[in-house]
């Protein structure tokens, strides 16, 4: 996984609340929740030992300024205290922290698997959980909270969090397709943050084509508009005239956004979109994906005298506090006046859905796609033991990586955008997510990489075009037990010959590219046809 991408804008907030973020002031983004193995909770009767959460210790990659991560460990509850001081609203009520410090130590329990694939469980940027130096409030939640857990089942609960809902919380499906949507996890009106924050911002033509470039849209913008909203009347899609593919969704939009051009820009999805002359104008509310807790709500009705538990209550209906009925403090209603011109919160954080202990499949996402790592981990396990069956192989364990840029995933495989994945390392590097969903291509390029995986090791001393010919033949985008793969949409021309190495390893084009794939294929088929195995194409 690329190293996360540092927050350094902040922008001035149109609504007085009382916020802040950390001990020093800075704004925060509330990610993806970091993880920690899932043997890190031993049940007992159902229900996770506090004492081996209060004594777990997670492994914490710390980015250094040259890139790559310094490992150390960490007591959990240090941990707590100190994601607090990072994520927190400045000055919160103890009720407050003492709902979010229970919900970060769900984090860590309820998700196995972030990080595994870079030797630790999480990071201490926004991709995971930002850290600050404790004080003495944080540490205080830290310990008044000791080991307590949001439960689902008797497990730990996979949750969510953002800044800010808006006003209306969301399903995790409207954010992230394929994702669970879970009872405790409803889309509802909100009115504690009564919509915070409110803003602007205005994007002109030739910024917002170089984001959609470098998030993996091809061709130039002539027009946006809102093609369809949500139940919660978010963005659900926007289209995008002379661009390909033609549409994107709400929030792949806010992320392509925000990590070309800053996540002060867009927001969330909760937006209005206007033309001006040589720009578009975004009027909108509230600040990330507004999953699960909203944490300048959690906030306020902490200010109005809620308990820890009344909160948590509210944002995740039906779950269960480990250890009992928490003697949580609640806050006595605030008097002062609330601070103005304080910096607003700039996008939010998910948590990724549970894995097994010992995974066969490890996903690295970039922080906003992290919701959707359930539905690739399933459909990863499906594809590669259908596979394995097809080419009589072991299955192998796998590790996927997703790039947040094409021009990142350009720099580390040393592959045109336009071939969509690649395979380094015995690692499968893709480009990013919503460009292989909206082309329609995410399983069929999962598919070509996995039987580059399975079968290169035995091909690896033919020509290329035997090695893609396999993953061609292979990777149908439906496998039929007992049939061959369904014939992707090639047509080579009669009696063409078998592509080159250097056709295959440096096309020109994205034509040419497709040109020497059907040809590869045609071969390859040719000799299956004629009765030889895959491992005797040649």
């Amino acid at each position: 996984m690329t190293a996360a991408r540092a927050l350094t804008a902040t922008v001035a907030i149109a609504i007085a609340i009382p916020i802040g973020f950390g001990v020093q002031g800075m704004p925060f983004r509330v990610r993806s929740g970091f993880v920690v193995h899932a043997s890190a909770v031993a049940l007992q009767n159902g229900e996770p030992r506090t004492e081996n959460v209060e004594r777990r210790v997670l492994r914490v990659g710390v980015l250094k300024p040259g890139g790559g991560y310094a490992v150390s460990d960490m007591p959990i509850e240090t941990y707590v205290a100190r994601v607090l001081a990072g994520e927190a609203v400045r000055e919160s009520e103890p009720a407050a922290l003492d709902a979010l410090a229970i919900t970060i130590r769900t984090f860590a329990l309820a998700n196995g698997g972030r990080h595994r694939a870079d030797g630790f469980d999480l990071c201490d940027q926004t991709h995971c959980q930002v850290l600050r130096a404790a004080v003495a409030a944080t540490e205080r939640a830290a310990q008044a909270t000791r080991g307590r857990l949001l439960l689902r089942n008797g497990a730990p609960a996979s949750v969510y969090y953002s800044a800010s809902c808006g006003g209306r919380t969301q399903r995790p499906s409207d954010v992230w397709p394929g994702a669970e949507d879970p009872s405790y996890l409803p889309s509802k009106d909100d009115d504690a943050c009564h919509g915070a924050p409110a803003w602007t911002a205005e994007l002109h033509d030739a910024d917002l084509q170089r984001a959609l470039k470098a998030s993996g849209f091809r061709g130039e913008l002539r027009g946006m508009t809102i093609a369809s909203r949500n139940a919660s009347g978010r963005v659900a899609r926007l289209r995008l005239d002379g661009l390909r593919p033609d549409q994107i969704s709400g929030q792949d939009f806010r992320v392509a956004i925000g990590r070309t051009l800053g996540w002060q820009h867009v927001k969330s999805t909760a937006f209005e979109l206007r033309r001006t002359e040589a720009a578009y104008r975004f009027t909108g509310h509230g600040s990330g994906h507004g999953v699960g807790m909203c944490v300048i709500g959690s906030a306020r009705l902490a200010e109005r005298g809620v308990s820890a538990a009344e909160i948590l209550a509210r944002y995740f209906p039906g779950l269960e506090i480990s250890g009992g009925e928490p003697a949580l403090t609640a806050a006595a209603p605030r008097t002062t006046a609330p601070r103005t011109n304080a910096p607003t919160p700039a996008a939010p954080r998910t948590a990724a859905p549970r894995t097994s202990a010992d995974p066969e499949v490890l996903v690295a996402l970039p922080d906003d796609d992290e919701g959707e790592r359930e539905a690739i981990v399933r459909q990863t396990l499906k594809a590669r033991d259908e596979l394995a069956r097809a080419l009589g192989v072991a299955a192998p364990r796998v590790t996927l990586r997703f790039h947040p840029t094409t021009d990142d995933y350009e720099r580390v495989t040393g592959q045109a955008w336009f071939t969509s994945g690649a395979v380094v390392n015995r690692e499968l590097h893709l480009l990013p997510l919503a460009v292989l969903r909206d082309r329609g291509v995410l399983e069929r390029t999962i598919r070509h990489e996995l039987v580059h995986v399975m079968a290169d090791a035995a091909l690896g001393t033919r020509p290329v075009w035997v090695r893609e010919g396999a993953a061609i033949y292979f990777a149908g985008e439906q496998m039929i037990p007992g049939e061959p793969p369904q014939r992707p949409a090639f047509k080579p021309e009669a009696r063409a010959s078998c592509p080159s190495d250097n056709e295959l390893l440096r096309p020109v084009s994205v034509g040419a590219l497709s040109n020497a794939y059907a040809r590869a294929r045609a071969c390859f088929a040719k000799q299956m046809q004629a009765g030889r195995t895959w491992r005797d194409v040649r």
